[in-house]
């Protein structure tokens, strides 16, 4: 999970912003043939997101990383036509050497695994895409393809790779800067590819890597092709994976028009969600808000709205929200999670969307919030839902409550609106974590029983007293000691030691369930955040410091 250092200081910097368009991308060309979109990297080394570094060798910072987390995002929905997408390189005999060396020796250890996460986040999106969208990937690897570049080509569901007799793909972090060779890269040659662990211990431990005939059959391509046959056989194999697909040829997409947002000293303000930052008290109070009526709804007037339509702004809102806080707001520590507006309002929506997920438009909405709530589950924040009356945690906002580590509810029944929380369908694994379960199956450590007494629980308006019974609420206080309670949690929270927290959080959310996400994030809480503290990396003489120097690198021999 990201993570911050009150040790270490940054000069400060402008805000990092998320939204882009394809007019300001510096480092990708996205192309349209038919079925195929292709993804061309094509770094301008003088395009760095922050000052002090060139990104030679199509290597990559997190301003790369945005721009294709956007153009992902932009062939989802605005080229329904799309198939099959294509990542491969403008240089030649260069694919990608993976992330920028010298930012990463000039980056605070908060931007480091701010960076790391959002790089992996990104990656696992199109994982999620073929799996979920009909999206399928082929990576062209038309030169070396190292590091967080292979990372790039793993993500996708198959690689080829040139066979010019100098072309590898590697892993090299650990030979040549003393980190963890690849958070997402060394976990998918283990868990998706399937490589042999000695193999493995080799390829990642050897930093030319591993080229031609011998990448093929250690696993760690699909396809090595002479350079005279490269392109034609890349061309060819999209055409085949496109083939699988059941996106609709002859839809019309949805323009991703600007998001809006007021940015300002008290925080971020959007037409659905607002987060209210508190400095002084390291808090911040993330409001999202559902309409007053989902009104007569259908796929054409859902197509119609466009990113007007609630669902998918809300989404859109609430993920630049959850980046901007991450990357500008680390010492905020604890959000507090509310919610407003109409609760029949959402179980219309959410009855719509999951009773016309056949329309690739409604399936690429779903997938956007449930990679947007998946964000929650791995943000190094601690999260209190707060539920009070007025408030709508029902079906899909009920996730934030199902997300936050602890939940209170005001009792207080004679309030006009009395506070309540609503289930839906939604709620029974339509928006599952990083670890494939739905929050209420993880919640109850997928107890059949626990489950199927919740389910029956769809639609009844939940007082604090029957959600506390039902094992949704952590406690239920009245009227009476409600405003000292949630004060003195609150206080107690924000007194901890961050990076225990963060710990903890990584720890109990994702319970006794592991797939390869979760591996991945508990990779970049734990070894991650401590190799990049360490002075083997970091230290005057650490691999990550001296990188490129010509100066020795001093390891501290002993092995903890």
């Amino acid at each position: 999970m990201d993570a911050a250092t009150t040790t270490e200081k940054q000069v400060p910097l402008e805000p990092v912003d998320y939204r882009t368009e394809p007019a300001r991308y510096k480092h990708w060309k996205l192309g349209f043939d038919g079925a195929v979109a292709t993804l061309t990297l094509d770094i301008n080394e003088e395009g760095g997101i922050r000052p002090g570094y060139k990104m030679k060798l199509n290597s990559y910072d997190l301003g790369v990383d945005i721009e294709l987390h956007d153009a992902l995002q932009r062939i989802r929905f605005e080229h329904p036509e799309v198939r099959t997408v294509l990542l491969t390189s403008a240089k030649s005999r260069i694919f990608c050497s993976g992330a920028n060396i010298y930012m990463l020796g000039l980056s605070s250890h908060a931007w480091k695994v701010n960076f790391c996460k959002f790089t992996n986040e990104t990656r696992n999106g199109i994982e999620d895409s073929s799996a979920h969208s009909g999206l399928k990937f082929l990576a062209a690897c038309n030169g070396t393809t190292a590091g967080g570049g292979y990372e790039m080509a793993l993500a996708c569901d198959e690689i080829i790779l040139v066979d010019d007799r100098s072309s590898a793909v590697s892993l090299p972090e650990l030979p040549l800067l003393g980190v963890l060779p690849g958070t997402g890269g060394l976990t998918r040659v283990t868990d998706k590819r399937k490589v042999r662990r000695d193999l493995a211990d080799i390829f990642c431990t050897t930093s030319e890597g591993v080229r031609g005939q011998r990448a093929k059959d250690w696993g760690l391509v699909d396809e090595v092709v002479k350079t005279q046959q490269f392109a034609e056989r890349v061309k060819q194999r999209a055409l085949e994976l496109a083939e699988k697909s059941d996106r609709p040829a002859g839809a019309k997409g949805i323009a991703l028009t600007p998001l809006q947002v007021t940015i300002d000293a008290a925080g971020r303000h959007y037409k659905y969600v607002d987060a209210q930052v508190d400095r002084e008290a390291r808090t911040v109070t993330l409001t999202v808000r559902a309409p007053e009526s989902a009104g007569d709804c259908s796929v054409e007037q859902a197509l119609a709205a466009g990113v007007d339509w609630w669902p998918l702004a809300m989404a859109r809102e609430l993920d630049d929200a959850i980046l901007g806080l991450r990357t500008n707001e680390l010492s905020a520590g604890l959000w507090l999670l509310k919610t407003a507006g109409n609760p029949e309002a959402v179980a219309a929506y959410d009855e719509f969307i999951l009773s016309n997920q056949g329309n690739w438009f409604v399936r690429e909405v779903l997938g956007m919030m449930r990679r947007t709530f998946a964000r929650l589950d791995v943000s190094s924040r601690s999260m209190f839902a707060i539920v009070e009356p007025g408030s709508c945690f029902a079906g899909t906002l009920l996730e934030l409550a199902l997300a936050a580590d602890r939940t209170f509810m005001r009792d207080s029944e004679e309030a006009e609106k009395p506070a309540a929380m609503t289930l839906s369908k939604m709620n029974f694994g339509a928006l599952p974590m990083v670890n494939g379960l739905g929050r209420i199956a993880a919640r109850f450590y997928e107890d059949a029983g626990k489950i199927e007494a919740s389910r029956a629980l769809i639609g009844k308006k939940l007082s604090a007293k029957e959600a506390l019974e039902a094992g949704f609420v952590t406690a239920a206080p009245d009227d009476l000691d409600w405003e000292d309670e949630i004060r003195q949690v609150i206080e107690s929270r924000v007194a901890f030691s961050p990076d225990a927290l963060t710990g903890l959080e990584a720890n109990l959310r994702f319970g006794v369930k592991e797939t390869m996400y979760t591996r991945v994030f508990a990779r970049l809480s734990a070894w991650q955040n401590w190799i990049f503290i360490r002075p083997n990396a970091v230290g005057p003489s650490g691999a990550l410091k001296v990188y490129g120097t010509g100066a020795p690198v001093k390891y501290d021999w002993e092995r903890v």
